[in-house]
């Protein structure tokens, strides 16, 4: 269990307010690396540590390893167009290139990869939606180092959300580096004298530190509006607060898979048609990223990861 430093509690209650400062300080020094009852699955098996190294040497000794780590520095490039009702007409053909569960600091052939492919795409925003840690306990100073440098090839205007695997005491070090974190909070983007709005919230998964409530009720009805969330877990909640697209990650696809890309598991409560790929939840359209990272081991099979460029389009 780490205990926050002096100046970064005081550059965080500067940044979020005392109270919401302590309040989710006080979560995760309580909740930190249960591997049972915690957040909304029972059982948490990125913190049950001994098992990650029976996986690993399962894997060496069945031959499959290194070739599931090969797999795991593939990363794709995903193009997924979104038809929106009541977007404004200045932010059509608008792209949002969507990067989810990094885990900077046990992938490094993945973050190498991704570095090489964010040479040459065109977009207006990037967003990140959570775990840029590899662990979920310990120290977090490689994992800023690491994203320190994705952020250097990164255009434009960046902005992100927590995961479970992160720690609230990362925030001041990303947002020094220009990466906006919402955490529970909304941003307004201006485009030609007219708004689009992206929101973002506290981890839902884990921690269960989100607050949609707060969100919705800062946004204008009837406009056009983005939800960040680690997990797409909370898709009921935000299609009832109104939300046109939800844009998550959390499940890697399953990361390892059977043939057909069939997961074994999802590590998530949410149907399986949600845990990849683009989906829809009555008005609210929604996609899951299945990352560029991997977690526990750093594997990946017939499950390749991903970025993604989100192309909204006037409906």
């Amino acid at each position: 269990m780490t205990k926050p430093l002096p100046d970064i509690v005081a550059k965080l209650e500067a940044r979020l307010g005392r109270a919401h400062a302590r309040l989710r300080l006080g979560i995760e020094t309580d909740a930190e690396a249960r591997a049972f009852g915690q957040g909304l699955n029972f059982f948490h098996i990125e913190n049950l540590y001994s098992l990650h190294a029976v996986i690993r040497v399962t894997l060496k000794l069945s031959g499959l390893y290194w070739r599931g780590q090969r797999n795991a520095r593939k990363v794709a490039v995903r193009r997924n167009r979104v038809a929106l009702r009541g977007l404004p007409k200045a932010f059509d053909g608008f792209t949002i290139l969507h990067l989810s569960d990094l885990h900077v600091d046990m992938n490094p052939g993945a973050m190498s990869r991704l570095i090489e492919l964010l040479r040459d795409l065109a977009y207006d925003i990037a967003v990140m939606t959570g775990d840029y840690r590899g662990k979920t306990i310990g120290p977090y100073e490689p994992t800023l180092a690491g994203l320190a440098e994705i952020r250097r090839h990164l255009k434009g205007p960046t902005f992100g959300v927590l995961g479970n695997h992160d720690s609230v005491r990362m925030v001041p070090g990303m947002e020094d580096m220009g990466i906006r974190m919402l955490l529970n909070e909304c941003e307004t983007l201006n485009r030609d004298g007219q708004r689009l709005h992206l929101a973002g919230i506290d981890d839902a998964h884990y921690f269960r530190v989100d607050n949609i409530e707060k969100v919705a009720e800062r946004l204008p009805e009837g406009e056009c509006s983005i939800l960040l969330s680690h997990t797409p877990e909370i898709y009921r909640q935000a299609a009832h607060a109104d939300f046109d697209l939800l844009l998550a990650g959390h499940t890697h696809g399953g990361q390892i898979c059977l043939p057909g890309s069939i997961p074994v598991t999802l590590d998530s409560k949410l149907p399986r048609r949600y845990g990849a790929g683009a989906w829809r939840y009555h008005a609210m359209q929604g996609y899951t990223s299945v990352g560029v990272g991997s977690s526990i081991v750093p594997v990946r099979f017939n499950c390749p990861p991903e970025i993604t460029l989100h192309r909204l389009e006037s409906a």
